[in-house]
């Protein structure tokens, strides 16, 4: 007698069958798929509309260190990299679902409901109002955030540089003298017919000086910019 192979799934789905109706099982995974809807369609109604909770609940012992931080470290980073920390509600892009389970595994495991959501983020993906890699924060308390999810792709090692001259007043005034310098090196002052080759250099430094001065401050009046210690928090504009 040849014994036949036993196809082990159509053995569980007679089993099952034996224990439990088809319909009961359909009506038990719709139940849980319509709560998880339902869970996931309020955390994204707290994310997108704005709050005044200052605070959330958490469990200290099961938090992770490394994603707790202070406002000054946060204002720090946002000021070096022209970056804003705002509102939830003032983000224009999507939330990806990876970021709400994050939430909704964050709530279940401290058995709370988080509220006050903050982003971290380049200007150009919020909402401002007129006057390249979010990071999703929960506020605790006492100036501090909790870090719940990063998107995106990471951020260029040159955009500190780039907005480096923009960081601060000082740092735009250093920025220009510096330039002004380079270019009245390779100003060609020896053909001005002149003996006081610095006195020639020096006079065309501060002609380039006040060139480029203009320049940035004309930049800065039509784009609407300000520095990044005034805006990292700001909802407007400039």
């Amino acid at each position: 007698m040849i014994l036949e192979n036993i196809n082990i799934e159509k053995e569980l789905v007679a089993l099952q069958r034996k224990i439990v109706k088809e319909s009961n099982i359909i009506e038990e995974v719709k139940s849980i798929w319509q709560s998880d809807t339902m869970a996931r369609e309020d955390i994204i109604t707290r994310i997108e509309n704005k709050t005044t909770v200052s605070s959330n609940h958490f469990n200290f012992d099961l938090l992770e260190t490394n994603k707790i931080f202070h406002a000054s470290s946060i204002k720090l980073i946002c000021i070096d990299y022209r970056l804003r920390f705002l509102d939830s509600s003032l983000f224009k892009n999507d939330i990806p679902a990876e970021a709400i389970t994050k939430v909704k595994k964050l709530e279940k495991v401290h058995q709370t409901k988080l509220d006050g959501f903050k982003i971290m983020a380049p200007s150009k993906l919020f909402k401002l109002k007129n006057a390249d890699d979010p990071l999703l924060f929960v506020p605790m308390g006492n100036d501090y955030y909790y870090l719940i999810h990063k998107w995106g792709n990471d951020m260029s090692p040159l955009r500190k540089i780039m907005v480096l001259p923009l960081k601060s007043m000082s740092n735009a005034i250093v920025t220009i003298i510096a330039i002004s310098a380079l270019t009245t090196l390779i100003l060609p002052t020896s053909k001005f017919g002149s003996t006081n080759i610095t006195m020639v250099k020096f006079i065309s430094f501060l002609f380039v000086f006040k060139s480029y001065c203009a320049i940035f401050l004309y930049y800065s009046f039509w784009k609407g910019k300000n520095f990044n210690s005034q805006i990292w928090n700001s909802k407007f504009y400039n």
